[in-house]
């Protein structure tokens, strides 16, 4: 049975809002329903949740699923870098669609940085994210998923996550079975792990559902385990 990424990684949204202007954004909506932010297009910086990076049970932590690190100031980001510097146990995830606008340079090992990709055209995301942020850790998320991408430069990635549309769009494109299987297939080549999201299970079927984290996330689990007060 396929696991909910979800529940190896938390979102933590120090940040809420984006500029980016995607038609079939998941957290504009949420903004907008939970009246989370004024203006969705105005980032801001919840600097108070700073405190929630300082739990002391490792957790697997997504800081960009309410916003896009690109829209992130430099202030912001300070803030939040020095919270993971006190902050060994946790892993924290960062995604954006613009990784040509900021310039990061950061030897964290707690901290993974990546690209979102939905067609072929987006494949400069990743030649740009690792130009323009000099770290540790890369990642790339396929999702959702227009059109094949085609051979992918996976070199210099470390971890792969292939999804498809969620949500209630009135006209929903899936990820084809022949793309995420090419995907998985060039990521085994250069032994990156790769997670096929639970959304796909009913498309590719369940027999074809490769689940695998980076292993500094699945140690973050295991001592989730055996963690005592």
């Amino acid at each position: 049975m396929s696991i909910c990424i979800k529940d190896a990684i938390q979102n933590l949204n120090l940040v809420i809002g984006c500029t980016v202007g995607c038609s079939y954004c998941y957290a504009r909506n949420n903004a907008a329903r939970y009246h989370m932010t004024a203006d969705f297009t105005r980032p801001e910086f919840f600097e108070g949740k700073l405190r929630l990076m300082e739990k002391k049970r490792p957790q697997n932590f997504l800081l960009t699923g309410m916003s896009d690190l690109a829209d992130w100031q430099p202030r912001w980001r300070e803030a939040v870098f020095a919270k993971m510097r006190q902050n060994p146990q946790h892993q924290f995830l960062f995604l954006t669609k613009r990784p040509d606008l900021p310039d990061i340079e950061t030897h964290l090992e707690n901290a993974w940085f990546g690209v979102t990709v939905t067609r072929r055209a987006d494949l400069w995301r990743i030649d740009a994210l690792r130009r323009k942020v000099r770290a540790s850790h890369y990642h790339v998320t396929f999702e959702p998923l227009f059109d094949d991408p085609g051979p992918v430069d996976l070199h210099g990635i470390h971890w792969v996550v292939i999804g498809t549309m969620t949500g209630r769009q009135r006209r929903k494109v899936f990820t084809r079975p022949a793309w995420a299987h090419a995907l998985t297939g060039q990521a085994r080549a250069l032994g990156i792990p790769v997670f096929i999201k639970e959304e796909l299970a009913p498309i590719l079927g369940e027999e074809n559902m490769t689940q695998q984290l980076p292993q500094a996330f699945t140690a973050v689990l295991e001592a989730q385990k055996t963690w005592h007060r």
